[in-house]
């Protein structure tokens, strides 16, 4: 008589599938599936911080501090290039944007180039107060602006810094219902804009999500007496 783990040891993947030899196959499937090689997210948890190459450091804090309002944070030489200084500016929400500058360099307020790799721009959240008063100040400062335009979901303005690099300031036009965050609206905006055929996100599209997620999160008494009957 073969016993359970003289059929084990003793089975070919080629010759059998009954019995103990099925569950072998199914063992040895599992154990070659375990040692493949596993791809492993590397889960990020928001942006830390975003370094721009700068100019001068005055035309940095000129701009970074003196327009948008960023307060210079604290600064030291670039630690893998000394002989750079490191300029570290809260946008307002703790995160950092950090600009390195040197003495040597010139302004240069040529557009970045706009090809395959390149930044394209960077957006700050503004308060809709804020934002209204966005292009005038921007004009008072000398900066030439899109002025506003309408994106579905939230108000933007389009401007340059000293160095050509394209800047937005943004409002969200919703406020997202308590316990979900505006990416949560916008990803369940986004499936009704779909189910709707839309080529894009339109103020429609946020109300019916805000609702969706209201729904999902609140309990209402009438809504379960309709269930009930």
């Amino acid at each position: 008589m073969v016993s359970p783990s003289d059929q084990h040891s003793t089975f070919d993947l080629a010759a059998g599938t009954r019995g103990f030899p099925l569950r072998s196959a199914l063992v040895l499937e599992v154990e070659c599936l375990l040692k493949e090689p596993i791809m492993a997210i590397l889960q990020s948890q928001g942006v830390h911080h975003i370094t721009l190459n700068g100019a001068d450091r005055q035309t940095s804090v000129e701009f970074w501090e003196g327009v948008l309002g960023m307060p210079l944070v604290f600064e030291q030489p670039n630690l893998d290039a000394p002989e750079i200084n490191h300029l570290y500016f809260d946008p307002g929400d703790g995160r950092l944007i950090t600009v390195f500058t040197s003495e040597d360099r010139t302004v240069d307020d040529t557009h970045n180039p706009n090809n395959a790799g390149n930044l394209h721009h960077i957006a700050f959240a503004v308060s809709r107060a804020s934002y209204t008063q966005a292009a005038k100040r921007l004009r008072a400062s000398g900066i030439e602006n899109s002025g506003e335009v309408d994106r579905g979901f939230m108000y933007s303005i389009y401007f340059r810094d000293p160095l050509g690099q394209l800047l937005e300031l943004a409002c969200y036009k919703f406020d997202p219902p308590v316990g979900w965050s505006h990416s949560d609206v916008l990803h369940e905006a986004h499936v009704i804009r779909i189910e709707a055929g839309a080529p894009s996100i339109s103020d429609a599209h946020i109300a019916d999500a805000i609702e969706v997620l209201t729904r999902k999160r609140a309990s209402s008494v009438t809504r379960s007496e309709l269930k009930a009957t």
